[in-house]
């Protein structure tokens, strides 16, 4: 294998026996192959490929494509029936949940387990036990067995083994389905710092994901690679597959109330400011962008040199009242307050604005605004940033705010406070069903020429 190739895969297949009834197996047994009392299963069929080292690779299929099944070969959790798998480098694998846990030991236990099996000895998991805690975050369930677990608890703990054991090649199976928005959002800043010096191999169901973190993609069906390329193109290529065979009939509406005329549902208007011409349809449906604010958390995770420090962030209404439930589309204030611990000669406030990926989708900060006017701050004053803007109509998912106060300039600063997940937005509904945002509708017409 060659010196700059992860992981080699030459001609991969893997085969089931499927048995019609228990008692198939043992006639098969007494046989000795004289006579076949079983059907071939082949979930893999001659598989090819190799990631160089540093490469993200996502894999993409529909359910019993083969994705899992190559991920566990890739492991050595399976064994093949044709061909081989050759890695470089300690693998640490997220596969199904629970894999490696024996539940009826205690998360302590566990994680003395799988990270000895990861080849960590017993002093190097003692120096690193306190830290896996604190990124599992399940508290004292680390002393409880792993079988009361919820499912939630069970994912964390076993991401923060694999994320201590100086892994050079990260197997992820669909595990980040799994888990709220903080521990998800701590997993993908995990998982972007990963990708500057290790190998990642995830399967996954999210187009958006692959597209987001990978170099290339694999798509897989029925057990055959059809291609593997960019992600963009493995991608198009998929959805187009997708469609082809989709067998799914336009909806008809269920009354005649439920339809619109072209007047109804696109009011004509020379308005500077406008709402989407379906408001009215929207808001009485069940596709209201409804969103629910997590209210801010002062011990989340951050750093910052210490000269200032994040005391709140809240997002408000017009009238300046907090917001615990808000609609996409509508106008808001975010208010970040922060407190100087020291002098601080120019100082900035700002947010990121991100997505379960960890992607920013927008962000903005009081620099330009305030840069002719360099508003000083004196130690143990107060100050306060309030950003007033439409929010974007928004996917079904969760969202996180980022929130920091620095001082300097935009290319040059020292940031004395940045909290990571300051505020959680979980959207619950939306009529957006392609792309990171929906954008507000003036007009929309369909007509016949």
């Amino acid at each position: 294998m060659s010196s700059d190739v992860s992981i080699k895969v030459e001609h991969l297949s893997k085969c089931y026996q499927i048995y019609g009834q228990p008692r198939d197996r043992l006639l098969q047994m007494l046989m000795r192959g004289r006579r076949q009392y079983f059907q071939e299963f082949w979930a893999l069929r001659d598989i090819s490929f190799e990631v160089r080292c540093g490469e993200t690779i996502g894999i993409i299929g529909r359910n019993g494509s083969g994705k899992s099944t190559l991920l566990q070969l890739i492991c050595g959790t399976l064994t093949p029936t044709e061909g081989t798998t050759e890695t470089k480098g300690r693998v640490a694998a997220l596969l199904e949940l629970g894999a490696g846990f024996n539940p009826e030991f205690t998360g302590r236990e566990n994680v003395y387990l799988a990270a000895g099996l990861y080849g960590l000895s017993r002093e190097e998991i003692d120096a690193r036990f306190k830290s896996i805690c604190d990124f599992a975050d399940v508290g004292e369930f680390v002393e409880q067995p792993v079988k009361t677990y919820s499912s939630g608890m069970f994912v964390r703990l076993a991401f923060a083994v694999v994320a201590h054991v100086d892994a050079d090649i990260l197997v992820i199976d669909e595990a980040l389905s799994v888990g709220d928005a903080y521990f998800v959002q701590k997993c993908m800043r995990f998982l972007r710092h990963f990708m500057e010096r290790g190998t990642l191999l995830f399967c996954t169901h999210d187009i958006g994901a692959v597209i987001n973190l990978c170099k290339k993609a694999i798509w897989l069906d029925r057990g055959k690679m059809m291609m593997m390329d960019t992600p963009r193109k493995v991608s198009e290529l998929y959805h187009a597959a997708l469609y082809a065979t989709s067998d799914a009939q336009p909806a008809r509406p269920e009354t005649a109330a439920e339809t619109m005329s072209d007047q109804e549902a696109s009011p004509s208007t020379d308005d500077e400011e406008y709402h989407d011409a379906r408001e009215p349809l929207i808001n009485a449906s069940n596709l209201r962008n409804e969103m629910e604010v997590v209210q801010f958390d002062p011990d989340r995770p951050g750093f910052g040199v210490g000269g200032a420090k994040i005391v709140s962030a809240r997002l408000l209404d017009k009238s300046g009242r907090p917001l615990t439930w808000v609609v996409g589309g509508k106008e808001v204030v975010l208010e970040i307050r922060a407190q100087a611990n020291q002098e601080l000669l120019r100082p900035i406030i700002g947010f990121l604005f991100r997505d379960r990926l960890g992607q920013t989708l927008f962000s903005d900060n009081t620099y330009l605004s305030y840069r002719f006017r360099e508003p000083q701050a004196r130690s143990g004053e107060m100050l306060t940033a309030r950003f007033e803007f439409r929010l974007p109509v928004m996917p079904s998912g969760n969202y996180s705010i980022t929130v920091s106060i620095a001082d300097g300039t935009q290319e040059k600063n020292v940031q004395h406070h940045w909290v990571h997940d300051a505020l959680i937005i979980n959207v619950h509904a939306s009529i957006v069903c392609h792309g990171l945002i929906g954008v507000p509708m003036k007009k929309i017409l369909l007509g016949k020429e």
